[in-house]
Protein backbone atom coordinates (compact mmCIF):
# COMPACT_ATOMS: atom_id res chain seq x y z
CA UNK A 1 0.00 0.00 0.00
CA UNK A 2 1.10 3.64 -0.30
CA UNK A 3 1.96 6.09 2.22
CA UNK A 4 -1.06 8.32 2.42
CA UNK A 5 -0.11 11.47 1.42
CA UNK A 6 0.02 13.19 4.98
CA UNK A 7 3.08 10.63 5.28
CA UNK A 8 4.78 11.72 2.42
CA UNK A 9 4.15 15.82 3.42
CA UNK A 10 5.55 15.08 7.04
CA UNK A 11 9.00 13.20 5.60
CA UNK A 12 9.75 15.91 3.34
CA UNK A 13 8.60 18.89 5.49
CA UNK A 14 11.56 16.66 8.44
CA UNK A 15 14.07 16.38 5.70
CA UNK A 16 13.45 20.29 4.73
CA UNK A 17 14.04 21.19 8.00
CA UNK A 18 17.34 18.73 8.30
CA UNK A 19 18.77 20.52 5.20
CA UNK A 20 18.11 23.78 6.56
CA UNK A 21 19.41 23.02 9.65
CA UNK A 22 23.13 21.63 7.89
CA UNK A 23 21.90 17.72 8.85
CA UNK A 24 21.21 16.76 5.64
CA UNK A 25 23.54 15.30 2.68
CA UNK A 26 23.58 17.35 -0.53
CA UNK A 27 26.75 15.24 -2.37
CA UNK A 28 28.22 17.34 -4.84
CA UNK A 29 27.44 20.77 -4.54
CA UNK A 30 28.38 23.38 -2.07
CA UNK A 31 25.90 24.49 0.32
CA UNK A 32 26.52 28.01 -0.57
CA UNK A 33 25.51 27.67 -3.63
CA UNK A 34 22.53 25.85 -3.12
CA UNK A 35 21.64 28.36 -0.83
CA UNK A 36 22.14 31.06 -3.36
CA UNK A 37 19.88 29.11 -5.98
CA UNK A 38 17.37 28.59 -3.38
CA UNK A 39 17.12 32.72 -3.11
CA UNK A 40 16.89 32.63 -6.96
CA UNK A 41 14.29 30.34 -6.54
CA UNK A 42 11.74 32.42 -4.75
CA UNK A 43 11.54 35.64 -7.11
CA UNK A 44 9.76 34.84 -10.21
CA UNK A 45 11.08 35.55 -14.22
CA UNK A 46 9.17 35.62 -17.06
CA UNK A 47 7.88 32.23 -18.62
CA UNK A 48 9.92 31.05 -21.09
CA UNK A 49 12.24 27.65 -22.23
CA UNK A 50 14.33 26.06 -20.09
CA UNK A 51 16.99 27.51 -18.15
CA UNK A 52 19.09 24.88 -17.22
CA UNK A 53 21.85 23.50 -19.89
CA UNK A 54 24.08 20.64 -19.69
CA UNK A 55 27.78 21.12 -18.97
CA UNK A 56 28.80 20.29 -22.40
CA UNK A 57 25.89 21.59 -24.29
CA UNK A 58 25.04 24.73 -22.90
CA UNK A 59 25.91 26.04 -26.44
CA UNK A 60 23.42 23.23 -28.53
CA UNK A 61 20.75 24.51 -26.08
CA UNK A 62 20.65 27.88 -27.63
CA UNK A 63 20.19 26.64 -31.12
CA UNK A 64 17.23 27.35 -32.58
CA UNK A 65 15.64 24.09 -33.27
CA UNK A 66 14.80 23.25 -36.66
CA UNK A 67 10.86 22.52 -37.52
CA UNK A 68 9.96 19.33 -36.27
CA UNK A 69 13.18 19.12 -34.35
CA UNK A 70 14.57 20.06 -30.78
CA UNK A 71 18.12 20.28 -29.54
CA UNK A 72 19.25 16.68 -28.60
CA UNK A 73 15.77 14.91 -29.08
CA UNK A 74 16.30 12.02 -30.86
CA UNK A 75 12.62 11.20 -32.22
CA UNK A 76 10.94 13.15 -35.08
CA UNK A 77 8.63 15.64 -34.17
CA UNK A 78 5.90 16.80 -36.38
CA UNK A 79 4.86 19.70 -35.66
CA UNK A 80 0.91 18.13 -35.82
CA UNK A 81 1.86 16.48 -33.05
CA UNK A 82 4.35 18.05 -31.22
CA UNK A 83 5.13 21.95 -30.14
CA UNK A 84 9.15 22.37 -29.57
CA UNK A 85 9.44 24.15 -26.32
CA UNK A 86 13.85 24.61 -26.04
CA UNK A 87 14.78 21.37 -25.24
CA UNK A 88 11.63 19.42 -25.13
CA UNK A 89 8.80 18.79 -26.97
CA UNK A 90 5.19 19.16 -25.96
CA UNK A 91 2.31 17.07 -27.27
CA UNK A 92 -0.74 18.96 -28.88
CA UNK A 93 -3.47 17.45 -26.89
CA UNK A 94 -5.58 17.13 -30.19
CA UNK A 95 -3.32 14.53 -31.40
CA UNK A 96 -4.06 12.21 -28.66
CA UNK A 97 -7.66 11.94 -30.27
CA UNK A 98 -6.90 9.01 -32.50
CA UNK A 99 -4.89 7.21 -29.60
CA UNK A 100 -5.96 5.00 -26.73
CA UNK A 101 -5.89 5.01 -23.86
CA UNK A 102 -1.65 4.23 -23.63
CA UNK A 103 -0.04 6.87 -25.28
CA UNK A 104 2.29 6.32 -28.08
CA UNK A 105 5.85 6.45 -28.02
CA UNK A 106 6.00 8.40 -31.11
CA UNK A 107 3.34 10.96 -29.67
CA UNK A 108 4.76 10.72 -25.85
CA UNK A 109 6.05 14.44 -24.46
CA UNK A 110 9.90 14.48 -24.47
CA UNK A 111 11.33 16.79 -21.01
CA UNK A 112 15.17 16.98 -21.03
CA UNK A 113 17.50 19.08 -18.57
CA UNK A 114 20.05 18.42 -21.05
CA UNK A 115 20.17 16.51 -24.17
CA UNK A 116 19.32 13.04 -24.70
CA UNK A 117 21.96 10.45 -24.55
CA UNK A 118 22.64 7.05 -26.67
CA UNK A 119 23.29 4.19 -24.75
CA UNK A 120 24.05 1.02 -25.79
CA UNK A 121 22.57 -1.68 -23.98
CA UNK A 122 25.39 -4.28 -23.59
CA UNK A 123 27.44 -1.21 -22.45
CA UNK A 124 24.94 -0.35 -19.57
CA UNK A 125 24.84 -1.25 -15.66
CA UNK A 126 23.34 -0.47 -12.44
CA UNK A 127 25.14 0.21 -9.48
CA UNK A 128 23.74 0.21 -6.22
CA UNK A 129 25.56 1.60 -3.51
CA UNK A 130 25.80 3.75 -0.41
CA UNK A 131 25.59 3.52 3.60
CA UNK A 132 22.23 2.30 3.79
CA UNK A 133 23.59 -1.67 2.95
CA UNK A 134 24.53 -4.29 4.05
CA UNK A 135 27.77 -4.77 1.75
CA UNK A 136 29.70 -3.27 -0.85
CA UNK A 137 28.49 -1.56 -4.14
CA UNK A 138 26.52 -4.23 -6.78
CA UNK A 139 25.96 -3.86 -10.33
CA UNK A 140 23.50 -5.03 -12.50
CA UNK A 141 23.69 -5.61 -16.06
CA UNK A 142 20.89 -4.75 -18.41
CA UNK A 143 20.23 -8.59 -19.33
CA UNK A 144 20.59 -9.62 -15.47
CA UNK A 145 18.01 -6.97 -14.93
CA UNK A 146 15.46 -8.61 -17.68
CA UNK A 147 16.13 -12.09 -15.82
CA UNK A 148 14.51 -10.89 -12.85
CA UNK A 149 10.65 -11.12 -11.99
CA UNK A 150 8.75 -8.37 -13.84
CA UNK A 151 5.86 -6.49 -13.27
CA UNK A 152 3.77 -4.71 -16.09
CA UNK A 153 2.27 -0.96 -14.58
CA UNK A 154 0.27 1.54 -16.35
CA UNK A 155 1.32 5.05 -15.18
CA UNK A 156 1.57 8.54 -16.37
CA UNK A 157 4.62 10.67 -15.60
CA UNK A 158 3.70 14.29 -15.63
CA UNK A 159 6.06 17.37 -15.62
CA UNK A 160 5.42 19.46 -12.40
CA UNK A 161 5.27 22.46 -14.48
CA UNK A 162 2.51 21.05 -17.01
CA UNK A 163 -0.30 23.65 -17.47
CA UNK A 164 2.61 26.63 -16.59
CA UNK A 165 1.44 28.82 -18.71
CA UNK A 166 -2.14 29.23 -17.74
CA UNK A 167 -0.87 31.01 -14.79
CA UNK A 168 0.08 33.67 -16.97
CA UNK A 169 -2.63 33.29 -19.69
CA UNK A 170 -5.71 33.00 -17.19
CA UNK A 171 -4.67 34.61 -14.21
CA UNK A 172 -2.05 37.00 -15.09
CA UNK A 173 0.70 35.96 -12.54
CA UNK A 174 4.19 36.10 -13.70
CA UNK A 175 6.16 32.33 -12.86
CA UNK A 176 9.08 30.89 -14.46
CA UNK A 177 9.92 28.47 -16.56
CA UNK A 178 9.14 26.37 -19.64
CA UNK A 179 5.28 27.64 -21.11
CA UNK A 180 3.59 24.05 -21.27
CA UNK A 181 -0.47 24.07 -21.94
CA UNK A 182 -1.54 20.69 -20.68
CA UNK A 183 0.51 18.41 -23.16
CA UNK A 184 3.43 17.71 -20.59
CA UNK A 185 2.10 14.45 -19.79
CA UNK A 186 1.50 10.89 -21.41
CA UNK A 187 0.52 7.43 -20.10
CA UNK A 188 2.16 4.50 -20.92
CA UNK A 189 1.96 0.91 -19.78
CA UNK A 190 5.74 0.43 -18.59
CA UNK A 191 7.60 -3.53 -17.59
CA UNK A 192 10.14 -3.72 -15.51
CA UNK A 193 11.50 -5.08 -12.07
CA UNK A 194 10.69 -3.73 -8.80
CA UNK A 195 13.02 -1.12 -7.14
CA UNK A 196 12.31 -3.20 -4.10
CA UNK A 197 13.04 -6.21 -5.30
CA UNK A 198 16.84 -4.70 -6.60
CA UNK A 199 17.22 -2.99 -2.95
CA UNK A 200 16.33 -5.91 -1.59
CA UNK A 201 18.94 -7.78 -3.38
CA UNK A 202 21.69 -5.42 -3.29
CA UNK A 203 21.10 -5.59 0.64
CA UNK A 204 19.53 -2.98 1.76
CA UNK A 205 19.09 -2.41 5.49
CA UNK A 206 17.02 -1.38 8.13
CA UNK A 207 19.30 1.73 8.99
CA UNK A 208 18.36 3.29 5.27
CA UNK A 209 16.23 6.51 4.97
CA UNK A 210 16.75 8.06 1.58
CA UNK A 211 17.36 6.19 -1.89
CA UNK A 212 18.71 8.79 -4.38
CA UNK A 213 18.62 7.62 -8.03
CA UNK A 214 20.83 9.51 -10.92
CA UNK A 215 20.63 9.49 -14.55
CA UNK A 216 23.24 9.42 -16.72
CA UNK A 217 22.26 12.41 -19.26
CA UNK A 218 24.74 15.15 -19.20
CA UNK A 219 25.54 17.35 -16.05
CA UNK A 220 23.41 20.41 -15.59
CA UNK A 221 24.46 24.04 -15.08
CA UNK A 222 21.99 26.71 -13.73
CA UNK A 223 23.09 30.21 -12.66
CA UNK A 224 26.63 29.51 -13.43
CA UNK A 225 26.52 26.24 -10.95
CA UNK A 226 27.34 22.89 -11.92
CA UNK A 227 24.65 20.78 -10.33
CA UNK A 228 25.69 17.61 -11.79
CA UNK A 229 23.56 14.84 -13.32
CA UNK A 230 19.64 14.95 -12.86
CA UNK A 231 19.17 13.25 -9.06
CA UNK A 232 16.16 13.68 -6.48
CA UNK A 233 15.99 11.22 -3.44
CA UNK A 234 12.76 9.13 -3.27
CA UNK A 235 11.75 7.62 1.22
CA UNK A 236 12.42 4.50 1.77
CA UNK A 237 8.59 3.82 2.45
CA UNK A 238 8.03 4.62 -1.03
CA UNK A 239 10.92 3.22 -3.32
CA UNK A 240 9.93 -0.28 -1.38
CA UNK A 241 6.45 0.58 -2.66
CA UNK A 242 5.56 0.72 -6.12
CA UNK A 243 8.11 2.08 -7.67
CA UNK A 244 9.16 0.50 -11.15
CA UNK A 245 12.90 0.13 -13.06
CA UNK A 246 11.49 0.24 -16.48
CA UNK A 247 12.61 -1.33 -19.49
CA UNK A 248 10.08 -1.13 -21.92
CA UNK A 249 7.40 1.00 -22.56
CA UNK A 250 4.00 0.34 -24.48
CA UNK A 251 5.55 -3.73 -24.74
CA UNK A 252 8.73 -2.22 -26.74
CA UNK A 253 12.32 -1.32 -25.59
CA UNK A 254 12.26 2.07 -24.41
CA UNK A 255 13.03 4.79 -26.88
CA UNK A 256 15.87 6.65 -26.23
CA UNK A 257 14.60 9.84 -25.35
CA UNK A 258 12.61 8.34 -22.96
CA UNK A 259 15.41 6.29 -21.26
CA UNK A 260 16.92 3.90 -22.50
CA UNK A 261 18.14 1.57 -21.48
CA UNK A 262 16.02 1.57 -17.76
CA UNK A 263 14.17 4.40 -16.46
CA UNK A 264 12.23 4.92 -13.23
CA UNK A 265 8.28 5.01 -12.84
CA UNK A 266 7.46 6.54 -9.60
CA UNK A 267 3.61 5.98 -9.84
CA UNK A 268 1.67 9.64 -9.41
CA UNK A 269 4.75 11.62 -8.36
CA UNK A 270 5.90 14.63 -10.46
CA UNK A 271 7.85 13.82 -13.64
CA UNK A 272 11.56 15.01 -12.35
CA UNK A 273 11.01 12.02 -9.76
CA UNK A 274 10.98 9.44 -12.69
CA UNK A 275 14.44 9.58 -13.31
CA UNK A 276 15.77 8.54 -17.30
CA UNK A 277 18.76 6.91 -18.20
CA UNK A 278 19.08 5.71 -14.53
CA UNK A 279 22.79 4.98 -13.95
CA UNK A 280 22.95 4.19 -10.03
CA UNK A 281 20.96 4.23 -7.13
CA UNK A 282 22.68 5.59 -3.48
CA UNK A 283 21.05 3.78 -0.48
CA UNK A 284 21.88 6.12 2.50
CA UNK A 285 21.15 5.63 6.34
CA UNK A 286 21.80 9.64 6.16
CA UNK A 287 18.93 11.93 5.02
CA UNK A 288 20.14 13.26 1.39
CA UNK A 289 19.55 16.30 -0.81
CA UNK A 290 19.64 17.40 -4.19
CA UNK A 291 19.00 20.31 -5.81
CA UNK A 292 15.89 19.28 -7.49
CA UNK A 293 13.99 19.14 -4.17
CA UNK A 294 15.59 22.71 -2.46
CA UNK A 295 15.65 24.99 -5.26
CA UNK A 296 13.65 23.04 -7.72
CA UNK A 297 10.28 21.46 -7.50
CA UNK A 298 8.80 22.93 -4.40
CA UNK A 299 6.53 26.41 -3.92
CA UNK A 300 7.15 29.79 -3.36
CA UNK A 301 5.31 32.68 -3.46
CA UNK A 302 3.06 34.48 -0.85
CA UNK A 303 1.09 31.88 -0.38
CA UNK A 304 3.93 29.82 1.24
CA UNK A 305 6.64 30.00 3.95
CA UNK A 306 9.76 32.00 2.83
CA UNK A 307 12.22 29.18 2.34
CA UNK A 308 9.49 27.80 0.32
CA UNK A 309 7.30 24.21 0.61
CA UNK A 310 8.02 20.97 1.35
CA UNK A 311 9.62 19.40 -1.85
CA UNK A 312 6.87 18.01 -4.17
CA UNK A 313 5.47 14.76 -4.76
CA UNK A 314 2.23 13.53 -6.05
CA UNK A 315 0.58 15.42 -9.19
CA UNK A 316 -2.39 17.32 -8.90
CA UNK A 317 -5.99 17.34 -10.75
CA UNK A 318 -6.39 18.30 -14.31
CA UNK A 319 -8.78 17.84 -17.43
CA UNK A 320 -7.68 18.54 -20.89
CA UNK A 321 -9.85 19.00 -24.21
CA UNK A 322 -8.68 16.62 -27.45
CA UNK A 323 -9.30 19.95 -29.26
CA UNK A 324 -7.29 22.44 -30.69
CA UNK A 325 -7.12 25.72 -28.98
CA UNK A 326 -9.16 28.42 -31.24
CA UNK A 327 -10.95 25.64 -33.35
CA UNK A 328 -13.60 25.88 -35.91
CA UNK A 329 -16.67 24.45 -34.79
CA UNK A 330 -19.89 24.31 -36.95
CA UNK A 331 -22.95 25.57 -35.97
CA UNK A 332 -26.44 23.35 -35.61
CA UNK A 333 -24.14 20.29 -36.18
CA UNK A 334 -23.73 17.45 -33.41
CA UNK A 335 -20.62 17.54 -31.88
CA UNK A 336 -18.72 15.10 -29.48
CA UNK A 337 -16.58 16.63 -27.39
CA UNK A 338 -13.62 14.70 -26.19
CA UNK A 339 -11.01 14.66 -23.48
CA UNK A 340 -8.81 13.10 -20.59
CA UNK A 341 -8.79 13.78 -16.75
CA UNK A 342 -6.04 12.46 -13.91
CA UNK A 343 -5.34 13.18 -10.49
CA UNK A 344 -2.17 12.21 -8.48
CA UNK A 345 -4.44 11.98 -5.28
CA UNK A 346 -7.07 9.02 -6.16
CA UNK A 347 -8.60 8.00 -9.22
CA UNK A 348 -11.15 9.99 -11.42
CA UNK A 349 -14.94 9.86 -10.02
CA UNK A 350 -16.75 12.48 -12.34
CA UNK A 351 -16.10 14.73 -15.05
CA UNK A 352 -18.16 17.69 -15.88
CA UNK A 353 -18.09 19.99 -19.12
CA UNK A 354 -19.57 23.19 -19.43
CA UNK A 355 -20.40 24.76 -23.18
CA UNK A 356 -21.36 28.16 -21.96
CA UNK A 357 -18.33 29.54 -20.10
CA UNK A 358 -19.20 28.24 -16.72
CA UNK A 359 -23.29 29.08 -16.28
CA UNK A 360 -24.01 25.16 -16.81
CA UNK A 361 -22.72 22.32 -16.31
CA UNK A 362 -23.38 18.46 -17.17
CA UNK A 363 -21.89 15.42 -16.57
CA UNK A 364 -19.60 13.91 -19.06
CA UNK A 365 -19.70 9.85 -19.99
CA UNK A 366 -16.41 7.94 -18.98
CA UNK A 367 -14.81 5.69 -21.14
CA UNK A 368 -12.52 4.05 -19.18
CA UNK A 369 -12.78 2.42 -16.02
CA UNK A 370 -11.35 5.28 -13.51
CA UNK A 371 -7.93 3.42 -11.72
CA UNK A 372 -4.77 5.40 -9.95
CA UNK A 373 -1.59 6.71 -11.64
CA UNK A 374 -3.88 6.79 -14.91
CA UNK A 375 -6.08 9.32 -16.97
CA UNK A 376 -9.30 8.30 -18.10
CA UNK A 377 -11.05 9.50 -21.42
CA UNK A 378 -14.56 11.02 -21.47
CA UNK A 379 -17.00 12.53 -23.97
CA UNK A 380 -20.06 14.83 -24.22
CA UNK A 381 -22.31 15.89 -27.24
CA UNK A 382 -23.18 19.13 -28.31
CA UNK A 383 -24.86 21.22 -30.56
CA UNK A 384 -23.50 25.06 -30.81
CA UNK A 385 -26.48 27.59 -31.25
CA UNK A 386 -24.69 31.36 -31.77
CA UNK A 387 -21.91 32.16 -33.87
CA UNK A 388 -19.11 33.78 -32.47
CA UNK A 389 -16.44 32.81 -29.63
CA UNK A 390 -17.28 29.94 -27.21
CA UNK A 391 -15.59 29.03 -23.87
CA UNK A 392 -15.08 25.45 -23.22
CA UNK A 393 -14.46 24.22 -19.76
CA UNK A 394 -14.03 20.72 -17.83
CA UNK A 395 -13.32 20.01 -14.44
CA UNK A 396 -12.81 17.01 -13.01
CA UNK A 397 -13.52 15.81 -9.01
CA UNK A 398 -11.55 12.25 -7.85
CA UNK A 399 -12.63 9.63 -5.34
CA UNK A 400 -10.77 11.66 -2.27
CA UNK A 401 -13.34 14.53 -2.93
CA UNK A 402 -11.35 17.53 -4.44
CA UNK A 403 -12.70 19.08 -7.76
CA UNK A 404 -10.75 21.36 -9.89
CA UNK A 405 -10.91 25.05 -8.65
CA UNK A 406 -11.66 28.22 -10.54
CA UNK A 407 -8.22 29.53 -9.59
CA UNK A 408 -5.25 27.72 -8.81
CA UNK A 409 -2.72 29.14 -6.07
CA UNK A 410 -0.06 30.97 -7.55
CA UNK A 411 3.85 30.45 -7.46
CA UNK A 412 6.76 31.68 -8.72
CA UNK A 413 8.06 28.69 -10.55
CA UNK A 414 4.45 27.97 -12.11
CA UNK A 415 4.16 24.38 -10.55
CA UNK A 416 0.91 22.18 -10.16
CA UNK A 417 -1.28 24.54 -11.79
CA UNK A 418 -4.47 22.65 -11.29
CA UNK A 419 -7.86 25.55 -12.10
CA UNK A 420 -10.24 24.99 -14.48
CA UNK A 421 -8.55 25.48 -17.72
CA UNK A 422 -10.90 28.01 -20.88
CA UNK A 423 -10.91 26.27 -23.68
CA UNK A 424 -11.86 28.70 -26.60
CA UNK A 425 -13.41 27.59 -29.98
CA UNK A 426 -15.32 29.86 -32.38
CA UNK A 427 -18.99 28.50 -33.56
CA UNK A 428 -18.64 29.04 -37.31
Amino acid sequence: MSPVPPTETAYDRRRLRQWRDGEAVSPGVERRDLLRLLAAASVAGPVAGSFLAGAGSAAAATVPAAPGAAPGIVKPLPTDVFTVRGTNAETNFAALRSTGLHTPASHFFVRNHTVTPRIAAEDWSLTVWGSGLRGPAVEFGYEQLRALPSVTRTAFVECAGNGRSYYTTQQRETVSGTAWTLGAIGVARWRGVRLSDVLRRAGITSRAVDVLPRGLDDEVVSAGVNLGRVRRPLPVAKALDDVLLAYEMNGEPLPPDHGFPVRLVVPSWIGVANIKWLGDIEVSDQPLYSPWNTDLYRLFGPAYPPEGSAPLTRQTLKSAFELAPGASVPAHRRQVLTGRSWSGGAPVRTVEVSTDGGSTWRRARLRDTPERHSWVRWSAEWVPRDRGPAVLLARATDRSGRTQPDVAVPNTQGYLFDAVVRHEVTVV
